[in-house]
């Protein structure tokens, strides 16, 4: 614990940016090593991370020993399989496993004793026209997920992603404000407002009093994926400083994914000390 204190920032790191071949705990420990605070642990569309979802207790009691014992905790999830199966989708069979992917999370969270549950924002498939219909949906199956989450205490929070129903802090905002409830919140990507087009100090603003969490990661208009820190043009230090004057203290969380044939540990290991050098020069702590 002692370690958490002494940590200024607390930064953690996108589980998708170490090697698939490393095990959880080759993961957590190299999460350690780079000086990262916690892991954020990916819950995406492929069968072995789905998987996941359906762990007996002897897993889950693993998992929990090995954060015990490398002193890293998981504190948030990144629920990305809503990508394939979005909770406003008009195809039944997918809404459905939406439904029961998010209900799984909320119960796998609990057993794991992480916080919060990013929720990503799609109402539908990527090549699915969103409609009042799908945004209600949607709506409609937070609602009744959160009567879960809320009676667990997990948090879900809302990401903004790259569909146009759900590219900005105001337009996830929508949800948040329907629903009115202190167990759903906003999960922000500055790097996905920075590569569609959003004013991000803006959004950052209006999105202020219900923001818990933040993703912090590099683009350029258009990608949101894989750009190096410091090759994108995301303005880091006026982030930074804007947060600073909102009097955030969340959590921030490095998103990368992990590159064949480089050096993984030297990559994380140095964007951790590149983001904190953008912070230390804004005072922000």
């Amino acid at each position: 614990m002692n370690r958490f204190k002494e940590n200024k920032v607390f930064m953690g790191l996108y589980e998708k940016a170490l090697p698939d071949n490393m095990d959880l705990q080759q993961k957590l420990l190299m999460v350690r090593k780079a000086g990262y605070s916690y892991m954020e642990i990916s819950i995406d569309a492929s069968k072995g991370r789905l998987e996941r979802l359906k762990w007996d207790k002897i897993k889950i009691n693993k998992l929990k020993v090995l954060m015990e014992e490398t002193g890293v905790p998981i504190i948030s999830m990144c629920l990305s399989a809503h990508r394939n199966y979005p909770l406003g989708s008009s195809h039944k069979e997918l809404r459905n496993k939406g439904i029961e992917i998010m209900e799984d999370a909320i119960w796998l969270a609990f057993f794991l004793g992480i916080r919060i549950i990013q929720v990503a924002g799609y109402d539908v498939l990527m090549d699915e026209l969103s409609t009042e219909k799908s945004k209600e949906t949607f709506l409609n199956n937070l609602r009744n997920s959160l009567k879960i989450a809320s009676k667990l205490g997990i948090i879900l929070a809302i990401e903004n992603v790259d569909i146009f129903s759900a590219d900005s802090v105001s337009k996830i905002l929508y949800f948040v404000n329907k629903i009115k409830s202190p167990w759903l919140n906003l999960y922000p990507d500055v790097g996905n407002l920075n590569a569609m087009k959003q004013d991000v100090l803006k959004e950052i603003e209006l999105g202020k009093s219900r923001i818990v969490a933040i993703h912090i990661k590099d683009t350029v208009e258009g990608i949101v994926r894989r750009v190096p820190y410091g090759e994108g043009n995301v303005d880091f230090v006026s982030i930074f400083k804007e947060l600073k004057k909102i009097n955030f203290h969340g959590p921030l969380l490095l998103e990368m994914w992990a590159e064949e044939n480089k050096n993984n540990y030297k990559i994380i290991s140095s964007a951790r000390k590149w983001v904190f050098s953008k912070i230390m020069k804004t005072g922000y702590s």
